[in-house]
């Protein structure tokens, strides 16, 4: 079974590669872009059976800064 994990900074939290992003997109003509936020994306391939609820320790304890970022989890 594979599962996505979405890992964004929350809301609120400076997001300096964001900022870059959007910095670079206006240098190169993309003036109508007003904000990025940046993420990364976790691909995990599990043994089949594996819980959400096991997803998401992965998540808590690891995979994401629950301090700072919140997730979002996409079985497929």
């Amino acid at each position: 079974m594979k599962a996505r994990v979405y890992v964004m900074l929350k809301n609120g939290v400076l997001d300096p590669q964001g900022e870059a992003v959007r910095h670079a997109l206006g240098t190169l003509g993309f003036d109508g872009v007003q904000g990025v936020r940046q993420g990364k994306v976790i691909e995990l391939d599990l043994a089949d059976g594996t819980t959400e609820d096991a997803i998401a320790q992965m998540c808590e304890k690891l995979l994401a800064n629950t301090v700072i970022e919140s997730y979002r989890i996409e079985v497929q």
